[in-house]
Order: C-alpha cells, then sequence, then structure tokens
C-alpha cells in the first residue's frame, strides 16, 4: 500500500515526519508498503522549520492507498489555492485512508470531503479549521478522531499518537506498542484523552 504525504511551504515538520516514523517503521517490515512526498507542482518544500524536501508533482500519484496532510501557517496560504484543493479532493475521494495532522484537517474540510464527518484540529488553530468546513462534525475534546477512513489529529505531536492508532487499527495493539518502544516513545493510545483540552479553554 503507498503512503503518500503531501507537503506545502510552510508545513510543519513534526506533522509530517512525527506519523513517518511510525508508519515508516511498519513500511520496513511489511513488502508493498512504499512513503512518498509529494506537492502540488513537485520540486523543493521548505518546511517552517526550514527543513527542505525534494517532492513529485502530485499528479503522478497513482492508486493512493494512505495520503497523509500535514498541518502548519502554509494551510491558511493553501486553502485558497484552487488548484490544490482540486487535487487534494481527488486524491483523498480516491484514497483508502486519508490521515490528518493538526490544521491539515483544515485544508480537507475545505475541499468538502469531511461533511458530517466527525474531525479535531490543533486546539490553538480550531475556530480556523471550523470556518474551512462548517458542516463537518468538529470534536474539540480530542487527540484523535476516526471516522471512516478518516483519521484527523490534534495539535502536532499529536499525530504521531494517530499514526500509531491507525497502525493499531490495522495491524493490532502490540504491533503499534513495539512501534512506540522502538522510537522510545510514550503512546497516548487513547484517541478521547486529550490533556491540552482545556489549556484552550
Amino acid at each position: 500500500m503507498n503512503c503518500s504525504i503531501i507537503l506545502f511551504d510552510g508545513f510543519e515538520t513534526l506533522d509530517a515526519f512525527g506519523p513517518v516514523e511510525g508508519i515508516g517503521t511498519l513500511a520496513k517490515a511489511l513488502e508493498g508498503y512504499a512513503i512518498e512526498y509529494y506537492s502540488e507542482n513537485g520540486g523543493m518544500v521548505v518546511s517552517a522549520q526550514n527543513v527542505r524536501v525534494e517532492t513529485l508533482p502530485m499528479s503522478g500519484i497513482g492508486e493512493p492507498g494512505i495520503v497523509l496532510i500535514p498541518g502548519g501557517m502554509g494551510t491558511r496560504r493553501e486553502v485558497n489555492n484552487e488548484g490544490l484543493m482540486r487535487s487534494l479532493w481527488d486524491l483523498c475521494e480516491r484514497a483508502q485512508f486519508v490521515l490528518t495532522v493538526c490544521t491539515g484537517s483544515g485544508l480537507l474540510a475545505k475541499t468538502g470531503l469531511l461533511d458530517g464527518v466527525r474531525a479535531t484540529s490543533n486546539k490553538m488553530a480550531f475556530d480556523w479549521a471550523v470556518e474551512q468546513g462548517p458542516q463537518v462534525q468538529w470534536v474539540r475534546r480530542a487527540r484523535w478522531v476516526h471516522d471512516g477512513k478518516y483519521y484527523t489529529s490534534s495539535g502536532v505531536s499529536a499525530g504521531i499518537d494517530m499514526s500509531l492508532g491507525f497502525v493499531s487499527d490495522r495491524m493490532g495493539e502490540p504491533v503499534a506498542r513495539r512501534i512506540a518502544h522502538g522510537i522510545e516513545y510514550l503512546w497516548n493510545s487513547d484517541a478521547g484523552d486529550d490533556p491540552f483540552y482545556r489549556e484552550s479553554q
């Protein structure tokens, strides 16, 4: 199963590479998993922390098994990028699973694909995310939310918890816990246990 990471200038580094660490560990263990990095037109993309990633054009994605959309300040610009929104709609509508981190759910919400779907986002940008998709069933108190083929997570490091939850759903909790142990990460395995909810009130 291919995993397509969708990047754009100003993406949050850990939003993308935190989940990649979990999913990538799984990819190493299983045949058929391949991780590739894409952007709207391909080429060099620079994260908010100045991490430079060479990407392929989204038009080259064949069968999108897993799509991961990070957040970051760049999402505020990209929600107005009609070309990217059309490409995201097509890609995510065809994907088996779509995972978002932080304000990546705002990008996905803008496509309309999350209408009627339960989803969450970064607490500090929650109102902005809601504006992008007022028909989404937004869940403010959640570390991550799973609804159908969609997995959306709260801010930044919550993406790692979500990715391990995704692995747990696909391969079983023992596999997810082995991955967490291998990367020396304390996995918050309860999607509803959101320690940052009260701080955002």
